[in-house]
């Protein structure tokens, strides 16, 4: 199966591009796979963070649930009298945001307005201690549930980020890179060829320039013969002749 390349005409400025651009995919894939390390290293942080929080969850809320059945046993029902108490909330929870390698995590932080609080009266006849018991422990919880929530949202993200940037790197490795790889190799073997089809032709060129050479000199050299034999042929033939100027020589006339 033939190297698949791109369709690119074999040229010095195509092969330079086609060197800029291999350049550029080699960096790419540097710097894809660094990323691809700094949040794999994260998301195994996060993993371990959350096998903790839900190991945690489970005692606070077993913690919760007991303090809630002692409230309930002794004081009985208080769900109306935290109703009537109730007129802010106390507890909200704050979202921020948090760059790992580019990827934008939400985080999420629980705040707790410390002060007066709004159930000073709530058990007042009875069971006041185990119900301020009970409102600490499920803050613990909701807090415990808050980290966990983030802890959660970013192990999603990161999960659908690093796959993305894996097939994204694996696209690079073994496609792109050898595509360009096998376009200049193409490019480097069709300049090679042509330079050996120059210097074949200028080869030839001198080869018939010389043909041409000699043979114009053999001309020459002919020419020069036959001239030569046609001037002692001449030269034979002016001994006989007379020169009649010479002969007769006038006197000179004086006025």
């Amino acid at each position: 199966m033939a190297a698949v390349r791109d369709n690119v005409f074999p040229t010095r400025m195509n092969l330079t591009v086609t060197k800029t651009r291999l350049k550029g995919a080699q960096t790419g894939h540097s710097l894809l796979k660094r990323k691809s390390e700094a949040l794999t290293t994260r998301f195994r942080v996060i993993v371990r963070k959350i096998e903790d929080a839900k190991l945690k969850m489970g005692k606070v809320m077993q913690n919760a649930s007991f303090s809630l059945a002692e409230v309930a046993y002794i004081t009985g029902d208080i769900s109306y009298q935290v109703r009537e108490s109730a007129k802010h909330a106390t507890f909200k929870v704050a979202a921020k945001q948090e760059n790992v390698s580019g990827v934008l995590l939400p985080a999420f932080e629980a705040d707790v307005q410390t002060g007066a609080g709004q159930f000073e009266l709530t058990g007042l006849g009875r069971g006041g201690q185990q119900i301020q018991k009970a409102r600490a422990v499920y803050i613990t919880a909701v807090k415990t549930l808050v980290e966990l929530a983030s802890l959660q949202t970013a192990f999603v993200i990161l999960d659908e980020v690093i796959k993305l940037t894996n097939r994204r790197v694996n696209a690079i490795e073994y496609v792109i890179i050898p595509r360009i790889e096998n376009t200049v190799s193409y490019i480097n073997s069709e300049l090679d060829e042509q330079d050996r089809e120059e210097f074949y032709r200028l080869k030839k060129i001198q080869g018939k320039k010389k043909e041409r050479a000699a043979v114009a000199l053999k001309e020459l050299e002919e020419k020069a013969r036959q001239a030569v034999e046609d001037g002692k042929l001449h030269g034979d033939n002016d001994e006989g002749t007379r020169d009649i100027l010479a002969e007769h020589v006038d006197e000179d006339i004086i006025f």
